[in-house]
């Protein structure tokens, strides 16, 4: 999945995980992902295991665990400081293109003052 592939984003932003062409080991970690973000309690060492069985690595598992984690925190922050979403999977940003860097003035996203 390092390549955006614009059927596995609209499926994804949709959370449609049914619908996103993914082999069985992008699948499976989709899933564990998604059982992160909701229950991140439930979790089991059967879970690792079946992912160990799909060929993930234990480096590649923790990574996942800390992105999923981030991901988490960042949505928290957003939602607490009332940002707007930025809809990024609508309209991607350029590369090299000059957006507004996080907190000038014109970035809409940035609600509020500074004092």
């Amino acid at each position: 999945m390092q390549e955006p592939d614009a059927l596995v984003q609209q499926a994804l932003a949709q959370g449609n995980l049914d619908a996103a062409p993914l082999d069985n080991a992008e699948r499976g970690l989709m899933e564990f992902v998604r059982l992160v973000t909701l229950h991140a309690y439930k979790t089991t060492d059967d879970d690792v295991q079946r992912l160990k069985e799909l060929g993930w690595t234990d480096p590649q598992l923790a990574e996942c665990v800390y992105i999923t984690a981030l991901f988490a925190f960042f949505n928290r922050v957003a939602d607490a400081f009332g940002l707007e979403d930025p809809n990024y999977f609508k309209s991607p940003p350029v590369p090299g293109s000059s957006a507004s860097t996080p907190g000038d003035d014109s970035d809409p996203t940035c609600r509020g003052s500074r004092s």
